[in-house]
């Protein structure tokens, strides 16, 4: 016999009631508690996160909708108004932060038992920043044009399991390098980002902290080659060279850097990659700067959980997150009851990771 169960179902089963619990009394969440557990509480809101509720009243009256199938998620009753307001205000934040390291622990504890691509040890991260379009009318705080509103969002992704290790939200007009300045990584790291990076006095102080690099190399970049190594011939590494840029401030010591260009033949062009690493192979450097857009495909998958009528959708905004896009306020009210309601088998499969599923599919598994 098939067991089925709602996608929202699935969803509360990655977290352990058994911890959750735990955690609970770790922190004396239930004190003079009557009747409104956590778990409800929790629910609750989870509920109001994948379903884009907007209101206490859409969360009530969304999860008394499904009241018969609430009692298979531990919840007897859907709470009222009132109750899940209270339990907002004053019940600890604390409880809910535990909750989300233990779930990120067993999430990075499972990345770490995977296999990795690279045969080196070092540790892998990529670094980038996206935008956000939020309407100017509805946020006037987010100050980005003169007619339009945006955040940026600054992420720091870990490729062992493609986990975030830090992220930060600032206004639309902050630099990139203005974050990326004040983060430290330990000595061997590897960090990945692309041209919106470039700043040779930043390399040099990464190169005195024991870091590395790889990003592209600009066109009008001005250097000087030091060494020019072997390539084969006949294949697709056309220049292995060590180069050093004018006018760095050495303090009687030069740094190099290492200029490799590889010929796409997918793409039919020619990439230039920077690196200060000068022992890695080219096609391993290579390798390694492709690994940057897992960060990109995180940023795509992200977006459809953000709130349609938050951001304000033009033509470049709607070809890039059209799962958000196609949330109109035809298709929303069906969304709620489709979390309680949707049946799926159950099937003993590995979680994929989010920024691996594409648009198309998760449009196909949650619109109507």
């Amino acid at each position: 016999m098939n067991r089925v169960c709602s996608i929202f179902s699935q969803l509360l089963q990655l977290f352990s009631r058994v911890d959750f619990e735990s955690a609970v009394r770790q922190h004396k969440a239930e004190r003079h508690a009557r009747g409104f557990t956590c778990w409800g509480q929790f629910v609750a809101m989870l509920f109001c996160q994948m379903g884009r509720a907007h209101s206490l009243r859409e969360i009530c009256q969304g999860l008394a909708a499904s009241e018969g199938k609430l009692k298979h998620l531990g919840v007897p009753t859907a709470p009222s108004r009132s109750t899940l307001a209270y339990a907002n205000q004053h019940r600890p934040w604390q409880l809910y932060q535990t909750v989300f390291l233990e779930l990120l622990g067993r999430c990075e504890e499972q990345a770490r038992s995977g296999r990795r691509k690279f045969r080196f040890k070092n540790k892998l991260l990529s670094l980038d920043a996206t935008v956000i379009d939020l309407c100017a009318t509805l946020y006037d705080w987010a100050k980005f044009r003169r007619t339009k509103g945006a955040i940026k969002l600054h992420l720091l992704l870990d490729q062992d399991g493609y986990l975030p290790r830090f992220a930060v939200i600032t206004e639309g007009k902050t630099h990139e390098l203005k974050v990326a300045r004040k983060l430290r990584w330990e000595p061997g790291t590897i960090v990945v980002f692309d041209r919106g990076y470039i700043d040779y006095l930043w390399f040099v102080e990464l190169t005195r902290q024991g870091v590395y690099w790889v990003t592209r190399l600009k066109q009008n970049a001005d250097y000087l080659v030091v060494e020019r190594r072997p390539v084969p011939a006949g294949g697709k590494v056309l220049a292995d060279e060590v180069i050093s840029f004018y006018g760095l401030p050495g303090q009687g010591r030069e740094y190099f850097f290492r200029r490799v260009e590889i010929y796409d033949t997918e793409q039919q062009r020619r990439l230039v990659f920077l690196s200060n690493h000068l022992q890695f192979g080219p096609t391993t450097l290579a390798a390694i700067y492709k690994e940057r857009w897992k960060v990109e495909l995180f940023f795509e998958g992200s977006t459809w959980c953000t709130p349609s009528d938050v951001m304000e959708f033009q033509e470049p905004t709607a070809l890039n997150r059209p799962l958000v896009g196609s949330l109109d306020g035809c298709v929303r009210p069906y969304i709620a009851r489709r979390l309680l309601c949707a049946g799926s088998k159950v099937r003993s499969h590995k979680l994929v990771s989010p920024a691996a599923v594409s648009t198309e599919s998760a449009a196909r598994q949650w619109s109507v």
